[in-house]
């Protein structure tokens, strides 16, 4: 009987070894620190530029932690990866006087249902800073979003996603109207006889988002082009509050 239990322990012991031993041993997360000219970015991304030079200061103002030195190329690198880039964000170095926090793990317009946590950060951001703004572009979601404050106030806020319009605050800027972007229901195809078909919800564009970017600040799919010289930023846990929070119902 106690040969039988003493078995069971060493299986038991051995088999967690086995199990926990590529965890323990896993090496840790080595950025580069040598420095780079900027990468680009923006296609399935979320990202904010931010009208300032002290990426420093910026991650101060959004009081991100675990902050670790990084370039261009491992900074962008890690915010596209599946597994490193959950939790993560980059804030890249200054491109013409503007500095990127990139990363699909920004807070993000969800509807009604959830609480904004996208607008009291970027008036946050616009307070401390000339000005801020916020860019949404995912076609494989259907989920598009633009945002832009300035001096602390909000001038113009828009996302679109699969259940229609859900951010739309502010009049439409003139470099919007400039897009011809329509964002009604229509039906069917023009030109098709017959049954017009369900309703179809029309999106904008990845290349209008670029667009209205490259408007607003700098298109990030063109910063290679840029004459930036090399430089470091900092790739960032990202804080436990601005994860999704579902409001509760009152009554």
């Amino acid at each position: 009987m106690i040969f039988t239990i003493g078995v069971f322990i060493v299986l038991t012991i051995a088999t967690a070894a086995f199990v926990l031993a590529p965890r323990l041993f896993e090496p840790r997360l080595v950025f580069d620190t040598k420095p780079d000219p900027p990468a680009a970015f923006g296609y399935r991304m979320t990202w904010i530029a931010v009208r300032s030079t002290d990426t420093a200061r910026v991650a101060e103002v959004l009081e991100i932690e675990a902050i670790e030195t990084s370039n261009w190329r491992t900074g962008i690198g890690t915010i596209y990866d599946e597994r490193l880039g959950r939790g993560r964000v980059y804030l890249t170095p200054p491109v013409n006087g503007w500095t990127f926090v990139v990363g699909l793990s920004l807070p993000q317009p969800l509807g009604r249902g959830f609480a904004d946590k996208c607008t009291p950060m970027l008036l946050d951001l616009a307070g401390n800073f000339r000005e801020a703004q916020y860019f949404v572009c995912h076609p494989g979601l259907d989920f598009f979003a633009w945002a832009r404050m300035s001096e602390g106030k909000l001038a113009r806020a828009f996302a679109i996603g699969d259940e229609g319009i859900i951010w739309n605050k502010g009049r439409p800027t003139k470099e919007e109207r400039g897009l011809g972007l329509k964002f009604g229901e229509v039906r069917g195809v023009k030109g098709r006889k017959g049954d017009l078909g369900p309703p179809m919800q029309v999106y904008p564009t990845e290349a209008q988002i670029m667009h209205l970017a490259s408007c607003w600040s700098l298109d990030p799919t063109s910063l290679e082009g840029t004459k930036a010289g090399p430089g470091l930023g900092y790739v960032c846990a990202t804080p436990q509050r601005w994860r999704p929070e579902r409001l509760r119902r009152t009554g």
